[in-house]
């Protein structure tokens, strides 16, 4: 679903200057049948499958989509804001959902106001408490997902203690996606078949004092072991590395690879049906209600677009993209 129930400052979609909330008409859902047609003809593949959105617990089928998955044999993990997890925590844990990946911003005063709604932190602590009451076992896994910014900055070392409190496995920092305008701009003109909207919700200044951001990083990890929450950091730099990734948009870390496999390997297919490359380029590869998804996978778009991407490694805008640091 490209359809959202929150209104979280930084993102790219339906924030202050995302793309989605910008043109204001991508508020669509994939149907059932879609979905279904889908997730068997990928199930061959042994295929991991990630749920989002948008919000994925919005759509009405959400829970029927878990349990295809998983009676398809295939991994199942779900990234969500939290705001409706209660109310879906039986049907999911039933389904078998393997992880589930919940957006936290802070503790409760700052997590609501970055979001935009008030008593959320609240929600999601009641909807996790259900989760974990009702699983049997470990799954799904609870990873707490959050995202670095000048908004959270300064209780980035708090998180460790936040994420104890609301019974989580895992807590993952995640660098800030942003751009700047060359970058862009180097992308459009070296690339132009890549789409004219492509990144526009990323570019901004981040507004981070690296430093700062360092020594924050280093307390939670030490809080980390009193709190008995595994804490990651994504992309994990180095002091120097993390300084640079925010001083220049265009800089990338020679401990990196720099080429993205992301495309022969990850298929980011939308409500509306088009197989994409990646989450924040407009290329598509193809329509999977006109083809299967077979067909559009080996597509001569896809073709062409992984042709131009073995030429240069990674385009100008793929230095903040989460997915080149996989490799």
């Amino acid at each position: 679903t490209y359809r959202c129930n929150l209104r979280c400052r930084m993102c790219g979609q339906w924030g202050d200057k995302g793309v989605t909330k910008k043109n204001g008409t991508l508020t669509g859902d994939m149907g059932f049948s879609e979905a279904e047609k889908v997730i068997e003809e990928v199930s061959g593949f042994r295929s991991a499958v990630t749920l989002f959105g948008g919000e994925p617990l919005i759509h009405g089928k959400i829970d029927d989509i878990v349990r295809l998955v998983k009676r398809n044999r295939m991994h199942c993990l779900m990234i969500t804001n939290g705001y409706l997890l209660k109310e879906h925590a039986a049907a999911l844990t039933e389904a078998g959902l393997d992880e589930l990946n919940i957006s936290i911003d802070g503790p409760e005063k700052t997590h609501d106001s970055i979001r935009g709604r008030e008593g959320l932190f609240r929600k999601i602590k009641s909807g996790v408490q259900e989760v974990n009451k009702l699983k049997k076992g470990r799954k799904p896994l609870i990873n707490l997902q959050t995202t670095i910014t000048s908004y959270n900055l300064e209780s980035l070392s708090d998180m460790p203690d936040t994420a104890a409190e609301l019974g989580a496995d895992s807590l993952t920092y995640h660098h800030l996606i942003f751009l700047d305008e060359s970058c862009i701009g180097a992308t459009r003109s070296g690339f132009p078949p890549l789409g004219e909207n492509s990144w526009e919700g990323f570019a901004f200044d981040p507004g981070i004092e690296p430093e700062e951001l360092w020594e924050k990083l280093k307390r939670a990890k030490e809080k980390s072991r009193s709190a008995g929450v595994d804490v990651n950091i994504y992309p994990n730099f180095t002091r120097e590395e993390m300084i640079r990734y925010y001083a220049d948009p265009a800089w990338f870390p020679e401990s990196y690879s720099g080429k993205c496999k992301s495309p022969w390997i990850c298929a980011y297919i939308f409500p509306d049906g088009e197989l994409r490359p990646c989450l924040n380029f407009g290329y598509s590869f193809g329509n999977l209600g006109e083809s299967s998804f077979k067909d559009t996978w080996n597509s001569p778009e896809a073709l062409r677009f992984r042709n131009m991407l073995s030429g240069c490694g990674r385009f100008p805008v793929c230095g903040r993209c989460t997915e080149i640091f996989r490799y």
